[in-house]
């Protein structure tokens, strides 16, 4: 399972941005062609922040959609694997979304002095 790997580097990178403040909340963006199964990252992300600042924290994932262009014909369209054919028959494509993981925001809490 790549998914714990991968899911102890997003806490080491949110932890060492939230600058030790209380983490709220994660939200990621996982592209659906990215072979990183999002449910995964749900189970392996209480346990890697487990006694660190994220612990508690709320994990939000964004799933993306892929999405593809024709370098034939130049149609964009929907795709559900990182590879298929366009409707003009070419298997030369570009792949524009789907691919993503990233972390896209943090929420951290906030002390009133």
């Amino acid at each position: 399972m790549h998914e714990l790997g991968i899911t102890q580097n997003i806490i080491a990178i949110v932890k060492e941005n939230a600058q030790n403040q209380k983490v709220q909340r994660v939200s990621l963006e996982i592209g659906k062609l990215s072979a990183i199964m999002p449910e995964a990252i749900k189970f392996c992300f209480e346990i890697c922040a487990k006694d660190t600042i994220v612990e508690g924290a709320i994990l939000e994932i964004i799933e993306i959609p892929g999405t593809a262009r024709c370098r034939q014909c130049g149609t964009t369209f929907h795709i559900d694997k990182p590879f298929g054919i366009c409707e003009c028959g070419s298997v030369q494509l570009d792949l524009i979304t789907g691919e993503e993981l990233k972390i896209k925001e943090i929420e951290v809490e906030e002390l009133c002095v």
